[in-house]
């Protein structure tokens, strides 16, 4: 059976429109900002301490380790962002910088492969100790993800060579043998990186190891129970797994045996990542056929409107099906990352549309409001409703902001951020056996083989403000191949043009299937009208209960303090009302805005009172939620009570 597959990241260019210039941005300015917060050079961001700790393990420098164990892994993702930006927009100094800090990182390495700052330099004795806690696993996968995407860039394999080692060493240590360790990591990552490596390498016992990680996972006897008895730590737990115990860790029973997502949201997802790559490469129908109900699950029962999963601050975690609060919404960056890693890893299954449109949601909303349109200043914490008082009054975490920031002590979400958009092309289309699937409109261009014969496929779109997409093909020849444009689940009527002729829409799984012998200079347009919409939630979301939110195309809308004011809680759409949507240019960078009659109720004279108050005629301007907080800090609210 022949998978769709991601196109060779240099084969796609985005060119203009809305993901391109946030991908532009990501290459231009996030990577050197976040290179700058590495080295500790930004002035009032927490200090990160990255490549210090590295200089300093590698006997560059003298000083002491700065920041939290699993610190390394940030300068890990921020490697593997750089190297995706150099395998499509070559840049000399970047690749200079890349090759002196690889040198530092392989003098920082240990003769039998061993490479964690943290360990090195603090706690040598305590190595492989504490894998419920301490992500040794869980940093080394981020390496190995990195030292993947160096090579596929560059051709250099420096950095490959140091995470083949790192990866021997826990080949070595970790198993079923007699002198193995029958452990996993705390925190998911390692799996799916094996999976990568293996498939770079050739080297099938990585994507083995991947399997014991997995299959270990939550067996009985537990090894993370074990471990914390031969610490002297039996039953006790750290605070954020008070409440689910090993459940918070995906790792109360057998992986095999879950049925609904449960615990940390990253980790659950980057486990679900690992398990579909795992599915396809050992031709798992059963696994395969798990990881579909999972996703189900999560979408169905436990993602919210914006494409967040995770409910709870306390623990970042998911909770019992349909518990979506909004004020409370922890739906934190790196699991909205994981959602759109998991849906592209099952269109490489299948190729069905409504994968693309949870990948869609999460990208558009949840994973692109972690980031300012300034690209220097990020949330880890992406809520549904906010007023800052209240917001800090509240919750003691300190990743929960009511602005973004430049950079946090656990930063594991910017360089997330970078890594994702640096890479987006891999989201975007996919071949297939016959031909090419678009999975995300981006102004740009998609380069394939159909059979033998080179293919050009040119988009010019303004989407998702503007309805229509253009696509010209330029093949090297005529030549025969299957073209499927993903039809979103959102539009319920859109109209298909070839060559200027009107086309009936052959729907396969959510896709236009467009199947002909192709000429240079052949031209399709898609049409996806977009009104606007009010979406409501299943009745068992109580927390949105009499509500609705907006939506057009894949954008979720909401109201700031910027445009309505304060107490937006007062404000209410009457059922009839109409909302108009408005290109405004000058606005966040130029954005689609609703706007429309609304009403607000008054404050009373009392907290109580047995008649309502007579609510008032207002003007209500929403704004794309994934540009909210760039105008100062303000309430903010996704769902809006409905009149």
């Amino acid at each position: 059976m022949s998978y769709p597959t991601a196109l060779p990241r240099a084969a796609v260019t985005l060119d203009h429109g809305f993901l391109a210039g946030r991908a532009r941005l990501v290459r231009e300015t996030v990577i050197p900002w976040q290179w700058e917060a590495l080295n500790d050079r930004i002035a009032g961001a927490e200090r990160s301490g990255c490549v210090h700790n590295f200089q300093v393990a590698a006997g560059e420098k003298p000083g002491k380790f700065h920041g939290l164990f699993w610190q390394d892994s940030d300068l890990a993702k921020w490697i593997e962002a750089a190297s995706y930006r150099l395998g499509t927009h070559p840049d000399a100094a970047l690749d200079a910088e890349l090759d002196r800090l690889v040198a530092t990182i392989a003098k920082a390495q240990q003769a039998d492969g061993y490479l964690n700052t943290y360990f090195q330099l603090v706690e040598p004795q305590q190595r492989w100790a504490n894998l419920r806690d301490c992500h040794e696993l869980y940093v080394a996968g981020h390496f190995i993800e990195a030292g993947v995407a160096h090579f596929e860039a560059t051709g250099k394999s420096a950095l490959l060579d140091v995470v083949c080692r790192l990866a021997d060493l826990i080949d070595r240590t970790f198993g079923p043998g007699p002198d193995q360790v029958p452990g996993y990591c705390g925190h998911e990552e390692i799996e799916l990186a094996l999976v990568k490596l293996a498939r770079v390498t050739g080297v099938a016992r990585y994507r083995e190891l991947a399997r014991y990680f997995i299959e270990q996972r939550g067996r009985s006897p537990n090894y993370f129970e074990q471990e914390a008895q031969r610490r002297g730590e039996a039953g006790k737990l750290p605070w954020h797994m008070h409440h689910d115990g090993l459940g918070t860790l995906q790792a109360a029973r057998p992986v095999r045996e879950l049925t609904e997502p449960v615990g940390h949201a990253v980790r659950m997802m980057y486990l679900l990542a690992a398990m579909i790559d795992l599915a396809a490469d050992r031709k798992d129908a059963a696994l395969a056929d798990q990881c579909r109900g999972l996703w189900t699950a999560i979408t169905t029962r436990h993602l919210y409107v914006t494409g967040g999963v995770g409910t709870e601050p306390y623990g970042e975690k998911f909770c019992e099906p349909f518990d979506l609060p909004p004020d409370r919404a922890y739906a934190e960056t790196c699991a909205g990352i994981g959602v759109v890693m998991c849906a592209r890893r099952l269109l490489e299954h299948e190729l069905r549309g409504a994968y693309a449109d949870v990948m869609e949601r999460a990208l558009y909303n949840n994973v692109l409001a972690g980031l300012a349109l300034d690209g220097r200043t990020f949330f880890y914490v992406n809520p549904l409703e906010v007023v800052p008082a209240v917001a800090k009054r509240r919750y003691e975490c300190h990743l929960v902001k009511t602005q973004r920031v430049p950079w946090f002590g656990c930063a594991c979400c910017p360089p997330n951020v970078a890594r994702l958009f640096a890479s987006l092309g891999d989201y975007a289309y996919a071949q297939t056996a016959d031909g090419l699937a678009v999975h995300l409109y981006a102004g740009g261009s998609a380069r394939f083989h159909a059979g033998v014969v080179p293919v050009r496929l040119d988009v010019r779109t303004e989407y998702p403000w503007a309805e229509r997409i253009e696509f010209r093909i330029e093949p090297a020849s005529a030549v025969a191949f299957t073209l499927q444009l993903r039809l979103p689940g959102w539009c319920r009527a859109p109209r298909l043009t070839l060559n200027g002729a009107a086309q009936a829409i052959e729907n396969i799984a959510g896709y236009a299937r467009l199947r002909r012998t192709w000429s240079p200079g052949d031209r399709v347009e898609l049409e996806l009208p977009m009104p606007v919409e009010r979406v409501r939630a299943d009745a068992r979301v109580f927390a949105a209960a009499g509500q609705v939110a907006l939506q057009r195309g894949p954008v979720v809308y909401c109201v700031e303090e910027a445009d309505n004011g304060a107490q937006l809680s007062a404000l209410a759409l009457p059922r009839a009302a109409s909302l108009a949507a408005r290109f405004a240019p000058d606005l966040l960078g130029g954005c689609v805005v609703l706007e429309g009659p609304a009403v607000r109720t008054p404050s009373g004279e009392s907290l109580y009172a047995n008649e309502p108050p007579a609510p008032v005629p207002v003007r209500l301007r929403a704004v794309p939620y994934a540009l909210w907080a760039n105008r100062g800090e303000g309430e903010m609210r996704v769902w809006l009570r409905e009149s």
